[in-house]
């Protein structure tokens, strides 16, 4: 195997024995100590899969997977020692490809790498920058700046302002955004989507998300 391996784990240890048994098996193997640095290397490095540790300090696996998903289709296995099934699905839900419980051995791991290579093939997408002059989205480093000045945006909101930006000058209904930025437009309601866009305005300025009335929203380019 030739394939790129970006390993996210906080533990020094488990990183190092994962890293020396996917190198043995042909792998190239890089390795970041938590979901910030990950995210950088995932852009650095571009790998073709991503083995996520589940629980890490200050941005948890939860989170980064969450980011990883904002910016990339890269398979992604979440390792981790809470290997239960709620969050398996859990797991799953949010856009894993695989799941391994620790402890696991080294032919398993492999075994599951190959397997999710195999399912998913081609190479994978990372989404650059966005940038219009006005909005400016670096999707590496999470962070936004509107006519060059930096904007503190929860990850919520971030997820909205892309999806609003991808499809910028389109109208997204409440039900679309509660699809591609809640993943869920069953149990949720359009108020919670209007509640955010206001949230959003605020911190872009309102110019920026037109409202067009019984149809959504808008992203327009100044």
């Amino acid at each position: 195997m030739s394939a790129r391996v970006l390993l996210i784990d906080d533990s020094e240890t488990e990183r190092a024995v994962a890293k020396e048994r996917l190198e043995r098996a042909g792998f190239t193997v890089w390795t970041a100590t938590d979901g910030k640095d990950g995210l950088r290397r995932l852009y650095d490095v571009r790998p073709d899969v991503v083995l996520l540790d589940l629980v890490m300090p200050e941005r948890d696996g939860w989170e980064t997977l969450e980011l990883i998903r904002q910016v990339s289709d890269v398979p992604v296995i979440m390792v981790t020692g809470q290997d239960t099934e709620v969050e398996r699905v859990r797991g799953l839900k949010a856009g894993a490809d695989d799941y391994v419980g620790k402890p696991y051995s080294g032919p398993e791991l492999l075994a599951r790498i190959e397997a999710v290579l195999r399912r998913t093939g081609g190479k994978p997408t990372v989404k650059e920058m966005w940038d219009d002059g006005v909005v400016r989205i670096d999707y590496g480093a999470s962070e936004v700046t509107v006519g060059g000045a930096p904007v503190s945006l929860t990850p919520l909101e971030f997820r909205l302002l892309s999806t609003l930006v991808e499809h910028a000058g389109q109208v997204l209904s409440r039900k679309q955004l509660l699809e591609h930025v809640w993943g869920d437009a069953n149990t949720r309601g359009g108020d919670e989507v209007k509640l955010y866009v206001g949230y959003l305005r605020k911190k872009i300025g309102a110019e920026l998300i037109e409202t067009v009335r019984g149809f959504g929203y808008r992203y327009v380019k100044r």
